[in-house]
């Protein structure tokens, strides 16, 4: 814990940015589901309304790495950890939690990615190509990696407690974020079901 400086400012911002994330947009998003307040905003537009979400959650994940960053620069290294062995796994670490956001995001689309399903926008078949044939949630996979990676770049004991936090943050927001948008598809598969029981009473 001596390697960890548990008294700088800048760390706390860090994992308070951390928390804050996907706090912000599982209640935003939940809450635009059930009152649509952030369609209205846009006239009804509910694809305007998933793009001003999604430009705001990628404004907040800029800043959550740069509080990162910051932070990191504040906190000791580890000569252990200064080795050529150890940035060899932190490029790949890095370069493979990049590729997992990245081809996360390519296969979903904009309103795929950005909580498109709670304002209404769904998903015609569930996506079954790389990476959610190697890895059930890849963007959060990803962005794990990309924070462990960066931590044994800089050889900074603090930056795996913060990984390791970010973990727990994701695991968290999964347990809510999974069962929910289960819930809107199952209504929509209901949906579908009862129209197409009206369409065959109707030609009875």
């Amino acid at each position: 814990m001596s390697l960890v400086d548990f008294s700088k400012t800048s760390l706390w911002l860090s994992l308070a940015s951390i928390t804050f994330n996907p706090l912000f947009w599982n209640i935003a998003a939940r809450q635009e589901y059930h009152t649509h307040w952030i369609t209205s905003l846009f006239n009804g537009d509910r694809r305007k309304g998933c793009y001003s979400i999604a430009m705001t959650i990628f404004g907040l994940g800029i800043l959550r790495d740069l509080l990162f960053s910051a932070a990191m620069a504040e906190q000791p290294e580890l000569p252990l950890l200064d080795t050529p062995l150890v940035r060899l796994v932190a490029i790949l670490l890095f370069a493979g939690g990049m590729t997992f956001v990245v081809s996360s995001t390519y296969m979903l689309g904009i309103t795929g990615t950005f909580l498109g399903d709670y304002f209404g926008i769904l998903m015609n078949e569930r996506v079954s190509g790389f990476p959610f044939n190697v890895l059930e949630n890849p963007m959060y996979v990803g962005s794990t990696m990309s924070f462990l990676g960066t931590s044994l770049w800089y050889a900074r004991p603090a930056g795996l407690v913060v990984t390791a936090y970010v973990w727990l943050v994701y695991t968290v927001a999964l347990r809510y974020e999974g069962p929910f948008t289960a819930m809107i598809y199952s209504k929509r598969s209901e949906s579908e079901d009862a129209q197409k029981k009206k369409v065959n009473k109707k030609k009875l």
